[in-house]
């Protein structure tokens, strides 16, 4: 079966990766990719080791009037970018927005694969999560769905890789800005913030008021490691076991008794959780690892992909992560 996909913002690094999953994806065919600046070129000049039989292919100017027939359409548009245009792409096209447009926007379903599978399945409408919530989000489900943390009383310390900022940047992101550096951003206002917050409240009915989130740019490429601080009694080998019955049989999410590192998940659509606990001091940490542009992009929106075109989660996305 083929079926056919477009990718609008390709020339970035979420589109770009979204572009290498497409590109050895078994039931997924790339007829369409577009974007603004990149207009004109073709994908080989955008990415030279692009594989062969898309290496002609032009980026056509964005266009939602112009599309050719698609089943899926991926876009990876700035945060502010995509709500107009995508509202002019017709209904018969399914659509995951990577970009943050669309998060807990009526008539769009948020996209955390690997916590609410059912309810993406059918879904024609998809908000794929932002690359914190994604790291966050998975370490802290178990523990909120059995009770284990107080929901009011959660602080999240996350450190994310450059590729984060995107493929255009500015020149507080250039080597020397960045390296032998660790910048904290987004202070009390990040744009993850609602989304984090009221997928606290769904899986808790309970209120995230007390909800700190504090990002830094850490000078590597890639990855998130989120140390999340919580208030609860439970044990560590109780998160643990938590945590491993509510992701029993998920392909992608892997829990591990010892830290988890950036490393871990580089390349890969992989979560790592993890957690410690001193119940005599009402603490649980919680600790989420993924690939930002991974789990945390167009590995989840690839996934969200699958589950709405019943195909099997996993398709597309079982290479391992690389390493070292």
């Amino acid at each position: 079966m083929s079926i056919r996909v477009g990718i609008v913002g390709i020339s970035g690094f979420g589109g770009g990766e979204a572009m290498r999953l497409v590109a050895s994806h078994p039931s997924f065919e790339l007829v369409y990719a577009a974007g603004e600046g990149s207009a004109g070129s073709r994908l080989a000049d955008r990415f030279p080791g692009v594989p062969a039989k898309l290496a002609g292919r032009v980026i056509e100017k964005w266009d939602p009037a112009a599309l050719p027939k698609l089943d899926v359409l991926f876009a990876s548009l700035p945060t502010g970018a995509s709500a107009e245009a995508l509202a002019r792409v017709p209904r018969d096209v399914k659509i995951v927005d990577i970009g943050g447009d669309h998060r807990y926007v009526d008539g769009w379903t948020y996209g955390l694969a690997d916590v609410w599978p059912e309810k993406i399945r059918d879904r024609t409408r998809i908000a794929n999560p932002g690359c914190f919530p994604a790291a966050t989000l998975p370490a802290l489900a178990p523990l909120l769905a059995n009770k284990l943390i107080e929901p009011g009383n959660i602080v999240i310390d996350a450190k994310t890789g450059i590729s984060g900022a995107g493929r255009g940047g500015d020149s507080k992101f250039g080597y020397a800005e960045s390296n032998e550096n660790l910048v904290p951003y987004g202070l009390l206002k990040h744009t993850h913030m609602p989304e984090m917050a009221s997928t606290i409240e769904k899986l808790t009915g309970g209120s995230s008021a007390g909800l700190v989130f504090t990002p830094h740019l850490i000078p590597m490429t890639r990855g998130i490691l989120a140390t999340i601080y919580c208030r609860g009694r439970a044990t560590t080998e109780q998160c643990l076991d938590a945590a491993r019955r509510f992701y029993e049989g998920r392909a992608f999410v892997r829990v591990t008794d010892k830290p988890p590192q950036t490393k871990w998940a580089t390349g890969s659509n992989l979560a790592f959780v993890s957690y410690a606990a001193d119940p005599a001091r009402n603490l649980v940490i919680a600790m989420g690892v993924v690939d930002n542009l991974g789990k945390g992009a167009a590995g989840q929106a690839v996934q969200n992909a699958n589950l709405i075109c019943g195909l099997p989660e996993t398709a597309g996305l079982d290479g391992g992560p690389v390493w070292p």
